[in-house]
Parts: structure tokens; C-alpha cells; sequence
């Protein structure tokens, strides 16, 4: 028991460890063709960035859901989103104060409420269908066109100065590889911690496995708010949000129908009701004290713990 305990955590952690590096290589390469390009840093942060650091999410769901673990890939979603704005967002406002866009808030976190109220809606008969799949992808088209459309107003040089190097393919083309290998290690490593652990797949899904997928934005938005880049650090959050709603879930339901259990819609009310702190926090000044970092994270504790309690 122990030793089978022991070799399943050691899965768990290697597959971490892959998503990690694997995803920081991806997002480096991606970063410095979209800063060449001449985008803005507030769109590299909810587009490049946020989309290339929830590439373990992708990995990870959509590994799960083609293997049977629906509740694994739901959770992953759920808890990663959950994370994002507990951990990740409310943990770098613990490192520095973030003033954050007038554009972040009125668009892009109203639009990230809006995502969790589709997915409470997809949710509520406890499946997601390939057809609501492909609705949540169209929503993720549409995030795409309207921030390509207003990229021209954006404010602020691009994020990342050095120019793209040929080397820059093989990062992104190696670190996806990566990231596709370690997502798949984590998700057989957590589905056996979890029968060792006699625990729900939904609660391993929703804590172990979201914030092992989440660290690459946690290193990403702590790193930028060190260095004075809120916009990236912010943005990183909430894109990450909205991709991981219509782009992972959405993805992964294409590919394969899920049904899950009742701690699905339970835990989206629970990423409502943060989503709504969180972006309430930021349009009332237009920045996220340490206060309300501490909030936040709070927040994500208790959403832990009712997760390990519900088993």
C-alpha cells in the first residue's frame, strides 16, 4: 500500500515538474514571436501567454477525457480556474500591489464571469456534449477576434524585447512535446493516488492535479509583477480563465462526451461566486491590494478543503 502510495505520488510529481518546464519553453518561444510581431503586453497576457501556460490544462483534460476520467478533466478545469484567481492572482498581490488595465476589468473579467455562467449552463444535466464543446471553442474564436480587434487601442510596448530566434521553434515544438508526455504521467500518477487515498477523482482533480497544471502561470504572474509588468501578470490570469472554460473544456468535450458528478456543478457555483470576488476586487480601484490577495487565497482554501471533506 505504501510503497504503491509512494511510486503514484512520484508519478504525480514528475508529471508536474514535465508540465513546468515544458510549458515555461513553449511560452518563452511564443512570447518572443508575438513581441516581434509588435503586440501589445496586455494581449500577450491574455493571449499568448495565458494560452501557452494553460497548455498543461489541455494536456492534462483532454488526456483525461480520452481515458475514461471525466471528473479528472472536469475538475482540472474547475480547480485550475479556481487557483488562477485564488493562488496565482491572489498570491502575486501578496509579492506587489497590482494596478491593473481599465480594458482588463470593463471587458476581459466581465467576460470571464460570463464564461462561468456557460459553464454552469453546460453543466447542468452533469455532461458536456460534443456539440456544447464545439459551442465553448466558437466562444474562444470569438475571445480571439475581439481582442485582435482592439489590439490597435492597447496600450504599452510588447512584453518581450528579444528578437524570435529559429531556436525559438524547436522550444515550442520540444516543450509541447514535453507538456503532452508529463500531462499524461500526472493523470495516471493522480486517477491511483486517489484509489490509494480513497478519495473522489473530482477531489484530486480539483486541488492536486489544478494546481500542479496551474504552476506555470504562477511562475509566469509572480515573475512579471516582480518585474513591474501588472498587465502581464493580470492578463495572464484571467485569459487563462476564459481558455481553460471554452478553449480546454471545450476541446476535450469535442473530442469526447463527458458525464460527471454532482461535485461538478457544485464546485462551478464555487468558481461563480470567486470569479465575481475577484473581478469585483479589481474594478473597485482599478488594482488588487494584499488584502485582497490574502482574500483570494482564502478563498482557494476553502475551496480545498470542501472538496477533501465531500471525498
Amino acid at each position: 500500500m505504501v510503497a504503491a502510495l509512494l511510486r503514484d505520488v512520484a508519478l504525480v510529481a514528475v508529471g508536474v515538474a514535465g508540465l513546468w518546464v515544458g510549458a515555461g519553453q513553449f511560452v518563452t518561444g511564443a512570447s518572443r514571436l508575438a513581441g516581434r510581431l509588435g503586440v501589445s503586453g496586455l494581449v500577450i497576457g491574455l493571449t499568448v501567454v495565458s494560452f501557452g501556460t494553460s497548455a498543461p490544462e489541455l494536456a492534462v483534460t483532454v488526456d483525461a477525457a480520452l481515458t475514461g476520467e471525466a471528473d479528472i478533466s472536469v475538475g482540472n478545469v474547475v480547480g485550475s480556474n479556481v487557483v488562477n484567481l485564488g493562488v496565482v492572482l491572489g498570491g502575486t498581490a501578496l509579492v506587489r500591489r497590482l494596478p491593473v488595465d481599465a480594458d482588463l476589468v470593463r471587458r476581459d473579467g466581465v467576460l470571464m464571469v460570463l464564461t462561468v455562467v456557460a459553464l454552469l449552463a453546460v453543466l447542468r444535466d452533469l455532461t458536456v456534449t460534443r456539440a456544447e464543446g464545439a459551442l465553448l471553442v466558437a466562444g474562444l474564436a470569438g475571445y480571439v477576434l475581439l481582442l485582435a480587434r482592439t489590439d490597435g487601442d492597447a496600450a504599452g510596448p510588447a512584453v518581450e524585447p528579444d528578437p524570435f530566434r529559429r531556436s525559438d521553434v524547436a522550444r515550442l515544438l520540444g516543450g509541447l512535446a514535453v507538456v503532452v508526455v508529463a500531462a499524461h504521467l500526472l493523470v495516471v500518477g493522480a486517477v491511483s493516488t486517489a484509489a490509494d487515498l480513497g478519495v473522489s477523482e473530482w477531489a484530486i482533480g480539483a486541488t492536486v492535479v489544478a494546481l500542479g497544471t496551474s504552476t506555470p502561470e504562477l511562475v509566469t504572474s509572480v515573475a512579471a509583477a516582480a518585474r513591474g509588468e501588472a498587465d502581464l501578470a493580470a492578463g495572464n490570469v484571467v485569459g487563462s480563465c476564459v481558455f481553460n472554460v471554452l478553449g480546454v473544456l471545450g476541446a476535450a468535450s469535442v473530442l469526447q462526451p463527458l458525464t460527471v458528478g454532482p461535485a461538478a456543478f457544485t464546485g462551478a457555483l464555487w468558481l461563480l461566486s470567486v470569479s465575481v470576488v475577484a473581478t469585483g476586487l479589481l474594478w473597485s480601484r482599478r488594482a488588487l491590494s494584499r488584502p485582497e490577495g490574502a482574500l483570494l487565497v482564502a478563498l482557494n482554501a476553502v475551496d480545498w478543503v470542501v472538496a477533501f471533506l465531500g471525498r
